[in-house]
């Protein structure tokens, strides 16, 4: 089965970075660079994991990450924190908006691939 994800980043850099990462382990990749684009993509697109910015213009990733964890569409996909926030409290700050797990950025591709292969 191939394995779609959402990457969503309002930063061109780090969004291509891990959609670059995504792409080469074989996923389906669709991106979205802020909160309420997530939204839309994530119920049209129906990944099998997310890839989520917590710093974005408007609504920001934890935001999201409540809605898409309230919404009956959605709540079932995995959301993984892709943010510069790396300390303790950020991490448990993000598990109580339902998120699965975190990487701090710059992302690399052992930490992309292996919340991928936790959740997915």
């Amino acid at each position: 089965m191939v394995t779609k994800a959402l990457v969503v980043d309002d930063s061109t850099t780090d969004l291509l970075n891990i959609k670059n990462i995504l792409s080469d382990a074989g996923c389906i990749v669709a991106t979205a660079s802020n909160g309420e684009e997530a939204l839309a993509k994530a119920k049209a697109e129906k990944p099998n994991i997310i890839f989520l910015d917590v710093i974005m213009p408007g609504m920001d990733g934890y935001e999201a990450c409540r809605m898409l964890s309230e919404d009956a569409t959605t709540k079932g996909i995995p959301i993984v924190f892709v943010t510069s926030k790396g300390q303790k409290a950020d991490k448990v700050w993000g598990q109580m908006q339902g998120a699965k797990g975190h990487v701090v950025k710059p992302a690399s591709p052992e930490q992309v691939i292996d919340q991928l292969k936790a959740h997915t």
